[in-house]
């Protein structure tokens, strides 16, 4: 056998007209690559939308919707331009109008740590609250911290139901100078990036330069929208036309189904939108020596946004109820319609559905790092038994007032023996339970 040192390569690769090698061939000593030099820093670096986060997926991608996608890239796009989220004043969490390259807002995001109880939240109020009266801190029947699973998860019911009323929304993560971070994050970061402009192999070796991505929920903005308690204030000074009222009422009834069976805690008529076009008359051009007009039908939209404080472990038992503020208006006595009849009870009536609807969820609320599989359960139970009242409501022609004092009741799943995770066969039995415990305040 010839040393392989002495075996001196013939290969000529500036010559095209050699025949390729065959895979005898294989067993020679290839010619010696020459890398050309490496990139700098700042193209080595991933884009915001490419950076992996902790559970090893690609951030503000979503193959199954390319028109969402695309919106993130924009919004990323813009904040490496320089135009930075603005924080919403209002509100007692961090929330902040995110825009595109156009400077026009698309969007709300809510980051994860600047939720009312999280500990990056620049609001001064629930501070004080959990400094001054921690006995009332939070709400017993909520997960802490997960309000932006539950902006999505209303979001994922919305779609899954075709109500379509809330807004699109998602979890993702962005960056922005213009978020609350601690004085350690930006200290870090502008370490860091000194660090690396000065030297850059040492530069090379940090796995990022700037701020951390921040996790939260993302949804569509809505324009032309304002505030439901606006326009119910007119309602009650114009009233709509009969066309326009049954149109508002079929809005409403979504809204009802949507509320009840996420356990919204938190609907006030201050967190719902209406979007209404009043009738409009247009001339039209003369047609055979006639003079007429054209109105504009009018249209009547709702958007359930702030959805935040939805999908409790429990029924509320404790202090305060938590009511619907929608059951005090006209339109909670009027019973149920036909269409919202066919348009849900179909869906809510097959166990299949609910359970897919529940696995849904799962796949979603797990994201999150305190993700706890028996709470979730407890979460699930309560979903269940929403929708078996709702069910029961819609099938006897009651109205959401009467929906709303109907027993509240959770619905467990049993494992059976046999059950292999997610692969089921729906012979698992499930067992009804009903609260006997009220809280202390019923009206609020």
């Amino acid at each position: 056998m010839i040393a392989e040192e002495k075996i001196e390569s013939e290969i000529s690769v500036s010559n095209s007209n050699e025949p390729p090698l065959s895979l005898s061939d294989m067993s020679l000593p290839q010619p010696d690559v020459v890398f050309g030099p490496r990139p700098s820093q700042r193209e080595s670096q991933p884009l915001l939308g490419c950076v992996e986060n902790e559970f090893n997926v690609a951030d503000n991608s979503f193959p199954d919707d390319v028109e969402f996608t695309e919106i993130m890239r924009n919004i990323e796009l813009a904040i490496e331009e320089g135009i930075y989220p603005e924080r919403i004043y209002q509100g007692s969490s961090g929330s902040y109008f995110v825009k595109n390259p156009e400077g026009k807002t698309v969007g709300v995001f809510k980051p994860k740590n600047e939720e009312p109880y999280g500990h990056l939240n620049p609001k001064w109020t629930k501070w004080m609250q959990k400094l001054c009266c921690p006995c009332c801190f939070g709400r017993g029947c909520l997960v802490l911290n997960q309000g932006y699973l539950s902006e999505a998860g209303a979001s994922l019911v919305d779609q899954k139901l075709q109500l379509f009323i809330v807004p699109k929304t998602k979890v993702v993560r962005l960056v922005s100078e213009s978020f609350n971070y601690s004085a350690m994050d930006r200290a870090k970061s502008k370490t860091k990036r000194n660090l690396s402009e000065r030297f850059p192999e040492i530069g090379r070796k940090f796995h990022r330069i700037g701020l951390p991505p921040k996790t939260g929920s993302f949804q569509l903005f809505v324009k032309d929208y304002k505030d439901a308690d606006f326009w119910l204030r007119r309602f009650e000074q114009e009233p709509l036309s009969e066309s326009q009222a049954k149109q508002f009422q079929s809005q409403f009834e979504r809204l009802v189904v949507l509320d009840y069976i996420i356990r919204n805690t938190d609907r006030g008529n201050d967190n719902w939108l209406l979007q209404y076009d009043k009738p409009e008359v247009e001339e039209a051009k003369e047609e055979e020596g006639e003079d007429w007009s054209l109105v504009k039908v009018p249209e009547i939209r709702i958007a359930a946004i702030d959805n935040g404080l939805a999908f409790p472990f429990k029924h509320p038992d404790e202090w305060r109820a938590y009511p619907y503020y929608w059951a005090w208006l006209p339109q909670a006595k009027i019973p149920f319609s036909e269409d919202i009849k066919q348009l849900v009870l179909p869906q809510l009536s097959d166990m299949h559905f609910v359970e897919e609807l529940c696995d849904e969820l799962h796949d979603l609320f797990k994201i999150d790092k305190g993700f706890d599989k028996n709470v979730f359960e407890r979460q699930m139970a309560v979903v269940r038994g929403q929708v078996l009242n709702l069910t029961q409501a819609l099938k006897d022609g009651k109205a959401p007032v009467q929906l709303v004092q109907m027993p509240v009741v959770t619905i467990d799943r049993c494992k059976s023996p046999h059950d292999r995770g997610r692969l089921r066969s729906f012979s698992d039995s499930f067992t009804q339970s009903f609260q006997d415990r009220a809280p202390f305040f019923s009206w609020c």
